[in-house]
């Protein structure tokens, strides 16, 4: 095969030259968002892969994120780009049951594993390793998954190189005793590794484009100290109030001059013990959020508490309102969502009315809050003071949601570990809320 080039200078930021000359077994790459290092790492394993097919000899790359459902539309879609720019796509085929990029001449693979089938992972022997990367590494639980996958792929190294290289690419956590925050910490003392730090700031390339820097001056001026955590990569810490109740803009009616498009269903159970909360969220023309109504049911010191036949009746009830409102008509529903530990609400709903509730993902509760204070940071999230009534019991307030939200607060005791917890008191329509963010990030815009 021709060899193809790529003009590096053009490429790369002149702050990763360490990153391209490095022959370290071990690399860690920490940034805040727009620092572009997972461009860089792409490229990086594009590079070393080209050798070997210019040899026309087999050689292969892993590239692991913690949850499987997330390859397609980050690492696997980036790796392709990096081809692309080594003009070396028309190469390569591609599967996606499994993620396969494939050379065609060679056999050389690149492939894409998620962390939460590691049985899988460990019985596959792919031989000919080169390079392993960890994309978004923070996801991970701890150093021991890197360790116990590291042991598995070391033994699989092409026999024409002296190590296999391991990559980590990640934003670090706003804790600052996250795991993860020490454990690159440490390794910089480590020789073997190298530990590499960036944000937008260190693009002299013109990368960052006029649409992006709009959202970074944004979320600066609305949260600086989630401006720091997001795009400066520092670890800013928690403090004691999980939300900054200053970004719940509440307005007393709906813009006439950004009409809401879709509609959003997102609910928390409970019944013997736990309230029921389903948030009604309307995504507008322009791209703000807002909490239009509440349902809100809690069986707290009631003898006789709803089964779930009655909530299934109440919430249709308050959707079929809500979703039917002059005010946003023909905004159509685009996803009802529900805890996924609930089962039975969701069948007898399914049941009554034919119609699905999504279990939202679950993440590390932690991380959840993130995806709320992107939304919350860049300015787009508003609350209805006074819904338009329904008419319906349980319904046609916002104040639980945002009183509940005021009260949402970390456990101080857990603040300086690697798990701090919140404390779990009325929270239901805080994790209604969370739900819907996590469910809906790609409609949102949020980090995915």
């Amino acid at each position: 095969m021709a060899n193809k080039t790529m003009d590096v200078t053009k490429e790369i930021n002149p702050h990763f030259k360490t990153v391209w000359q490095a022959n370290k077994p071990y690399n860690i790459l920490k940034g805040g968002r727009n620092s572009f290092k997972s461009s860089v790492i792409a490229l990086l394993l594009v590079s070393l892969l080209l050798p070997y097919l210019i040899r026309g000899e087999k050689a292969n790359i892993v590239v692991l994120r913690k949850v499987g459902n997330t390859i397609r539309d980050s690492v696997f879609n980036k790796l392709q780009w990096a081809l692309g720019k080594y003009h070396l796509l028309d190469q390569f085929s591609w599967t996606v049951s499994p993620f396969k990029i494939i050379h065609q001449h060679t056999g050389s693979t690149i492939y894409f594993y998620g962390q939460d089938d590691f049985q899988k992972l460990k019985s596959n022997d792919i031989n000919d390793l080169i390079a392993v990367w960890y994309e978004e590494a923070a996801e991970f639980k701890d150093a021991e998954e890197f360790d116990q996958t590291n042991n598995t792929f070391m033994r699989q190294k092409h026999a024409d190189t002296a190590f296999v290289r391991f990559y980590w690419s990640y934003n670090p956590p706003r804790n600052p005793y996250s795991w993860i925050n020490k454990w690159a910490d440490e390794k910089k003392s480590d020789p073997d590794y190298l530990v590499h730090e960036s944000s937008y700031l260190n693009d002299m390339l013109g990368f960052v484009t006029d649409q992006m820097q709009a959202m970074i001056d944004r979320i600066q001026a609305n949260d600086y100290d989630y401006y720091r955590y997001l795009y400066l990569g520092e670890p800013v810490g928690l403090g004691t109030n999980v939300y900054n109740m200053n970004l719940f803009h509440e307005i007393d009616e709906l813009p006439d001059d950004d009409k809401i498009i879709y509609l959003y269903y997102s609910m928390d159970t409970g019944h013997s013990v736990s309230a029921t909360s389903c948030g009604c969220y309307g995504l507008t023309a322009k791209g703000n959020v807002i909490r239009l109504n509440g349902y809100y049911y809690s069986p707290a010191g009631r003898v006789v508490k709803k089964a779930p036949s009655e909530l299934s009746q109440d919430i249709h009830e308050f959707i079929t309102k809500t979703a039917n409102c002059e005010l946003w008509k023909g905004a159509r529903i685009r996803k009802r969502t529900i805890d996924s530990a609930e089962a039975a609400l969701r069948n007898q709903y399914f049941k009554d009315y034919q119609q699905r509730w999504n279990p939202v993902a679950k993440k590390k509760n932690i991380d959840m809050i993130d995806f709320v204070q992107d939304l919350l940071a860049q300015g787009r999230f508003y609350v209805l003071k006074k819904p338009i009534p329904t008419g319906l019991r349980y319904c046609d307030s916002n104040e639980i949601f945002l009183e509940e939200h005021r009260q949402y607060q970390f456990d101080e005791r857990t603040l300086n570990s690697d798990d701090p917890r919140v404390i779990k008191e009325n929270d239901h329509s805080v994790d209604d809320f969370k739900y819907f963010c996590v469910d809906n990030a790609k409609d949102l815009r949020l980090k995915v």
